[in-house]
């Protein structure tokens, strides 16, 4: 994904240049979403406070993201939302026989992920880059070896631009080509 549960959340509002797609409808969309997430503890029950919470935050994190990226100063308020709430109570771990387990509520959760967004975003240096697709806006760290990674996903944007791309050229082959006076 992202590499980052904060881009991640701020992910769940894709292709914001055109024509918007939410994946976070309502409580119970951010609820399996929370579930799917490797990095944050499931099983929380979400309500419409902390779902309006939520989205206000991921609107801030992708606010700010796209600010370091274009190299702007940050947006005030959204700063002051990710600090006001990485400043609250966060998630508590635990070893297990299982390894780390985290634990808290929907508000620690919301705080471990603008505490991973002043992380990610605190580095001036960090290989945040938006996906090549034209459409896509997703903000990922680019971890990989040179840093050469394009696109936010080979699934949905990689494979579409490549496909693009393959069809430009057999197309172009195709075509008739002007001959040459010499």
């Amino acid at each position: 994904m992202s590499g980052s549960p904060a881009l991640d959340l701020a992910g769940t509002l894709k292709w914001r240049r055109s024509e918007p797609e939410e994946l976070l409808a309502g409580p119970a969309d951010l609820q399996r979403w929370l579930d799917e997430s490797a990095a944050l503890p499931g099983d929380l029950t979400v309500d419409a406070g902390s779902f309006r919470a939520a989205i206000a935050l991921r609107e801030a994190i992708y606010q700010l993201a796209a600010d370091r990226l274009h190299e702007r100063d940050f947006d005030r308020p959204s700063l002051d939302l990710v600090n006001r709430t990485a400043r609250q109570p966060g998630l508590t771990m635990q070893l297990s026989t299982a390894g780390a387990v985290k634990s808290g509520d929907i508000g620690a959760v919301l705080t471990e992920l603008a505490r991973d967004a002043v992380v990610v975003l605190a580095d001036r240096d960090s290989p945040l880059k938006e996906c090549g697709r034209p459409s896509c806006t997703r903000i990922y760290l680019d971890r990989s070896r040179g840093a050469r990674r394009t696109w936010c996903g080979m699934d949905e944007c990689g494979n579409r631009v490549k496909a693009a791309a393959y069809r430009a050229r057999k197309l172009s082959a195709k075509s008739p080509r002007p001959e040459r006076s010499g």
